[in-house]
């Protein structure tokens, strides 16, 4: 933990674009577990993964509530993906939808996104509202559009590593062959990593990286449309990259709950203790003891430290 203690607030470190395409040229899969705020993240971190993910659905489950349907805006994004890239050193790609809106809203949403420290960013060619891609409904835009919007964002970008994952959801709506067609033609524009997402059977799963020049990358999603693969065998198939975008929030969602019914039926939490971090543990996770100890050198060491716990 002593790297995430001697951390400060603020721009990120450096060199984080370039160390994500480093991960991704090794020829090893990068795994990338799904964070929506700056403490699921460290989680991440801490765990020993090399990257994290920035999911755009699990930012509307935690932030609003409400479903992966396009209601998150780019400032609710930028605002978890600063706080995210503050706290981590590692890698982060993060969900970017449409790009919220045309070509041009995907430059802006590009540059946003590079300066909030993140290392790369997903564009889908959905239409808008959009949805997740393992919910039925989707619709997708016309192919030629989406290569407009790749352009844009390899135009926009100042850093050359910060990397582009254009995600087709052409699997739905016209079958992997168009799907296959499409992801061609976004590497073709400037695209760096390919997503076909939504594949439905392990066939159709290990045709995706089969047919393209790029790295390709596998959104496993629990319960979802697509069969769940370990992380070795999806890079036996040739991916380089998998994200599992919503397994923390699902898991703390129902360890939360069955907490809350516990509380409500007996009036205490002690019979949970041993699922929770400890106090100390919380406080480590996040940093206090160094952040107590910052305080005290700039105040000459005079002061009472104060952890809260409130």
């Amino acid at each position: 933990m002593a790297g995430a203690q001697a951390r400060g607030e603020g721009r990120p470190l450096s060199g984080t674009t370039a160390r994500f395409r480093e991960l991704l040229a090794r020829g090893r899969i990068v795994v990338a577990p799904g964070a929506y705020d700056a403490l699921s993240a460290r989680l991440v971190e801490r765990a020993g993964f090399e990257a994290a993910y920035l999911s755009g659905a699990g930012v509307s489950y935690t932030h609003l509530a409400r479903p992966d349907i396009g209601l998150v805006t780019l400032d609710e994004m930028l605002r978890r993906a600063e706080a995210i890239c503050s706290a981590v050193n590692i890698p982060v790609l993060a969900d970017g939808d449409t790009g919220f809106g045309n070509a041009i809203n995907v430059q802006r949403t590009v540059r946003a996104y590079e300066h909030a420290g993140l290392a790369g960013i997903q564009l889908e060619d959905q239409t808008f509202p959009k949805r997740c891609g393992h919910l039925d409904g989707k619709e997708v835009i016309d192919a030629d559009e989406m290569v407009g919007k790749v352009r844009a964002a390899v135009d926009a970008r100042h850093d050359n590593d910060f990397v582009i994952v254009a995600r087709t959801d052409a699997i739905a709506t016209h079958g992997i062959e168009e799907a296959l067609r499409r992801l061609r033609s976004y590497a073709d524009a400037g695209a760096d990593v390919l997503f076909a997402d939504g594949p439905a059977t392990l066939e159709q799963l290990a045709a995706i990286p089969r047919a393209l020049t790029h790295p390709a990358m596998a959104n496993m999603v629990e319960g979802g449309k697509t069969p769940l693969v370990p992380a070795a065998e999806l890079e036996r198939l040739g991916y380089r990259l998998v994200i599992f975008p919503n397994s923390l929030v699902r898991l703390f969602a129902r360890a939360g709950a069955t907490l809350l019914a516990a509380l409500r039926a007996s009036g205490t939490t002690a019979g949970a203790r041993g699922d929770m971090l400890s106090f100390d543990e919380l406080n480590d996770l996040v940093g206090t003891p160094a952040i107590l100890e910052a305080g005290r050198r700039y105040s000459g060491g005079s002061g009472p430290p104060n952890a809260g716990g409130n």
